[in-house]
């Protein structure tokens, strides 16, 4: 790799404020604000407005969509094609 044209690629807390959920992993993003982590180090932390924790689609309280009583209120409110 050519030298000085990559970001710095460090250890990152990312802090999810929905949730109260924070995970320290690498990344190439920077922060000013900065949070003593569980190991007694400092690291900076980013944060977030949803994650894997706080996500419907994970958490399971996605709502399904009922695509079927739409297309049947429309053709009673419009009528069936013909």
């Amino acid at each position: 790799m050519r030298k000085g044209i990559h970001p710095d690629y460090g250890p990152v807390v990312f802090r999810d404020r929905a949730a109260n959920h924070a995970f320290l992993t690498r990344s190439t993003m920077t922060s000013d604000k900065t949070i003593e982590w569980e190991d007694g180090n400092t690291y900076p932390v980013v944060d977030v407005e949803i994650s894997d924790v706080s996500h419907p689609f994970y958490t399971g309280t996605a709502r399904v969509l009922d695509t079927a009583g739409r297309v049947e209120r429309f053709e009673r409110r419009y009528g069936k094609r013909s």
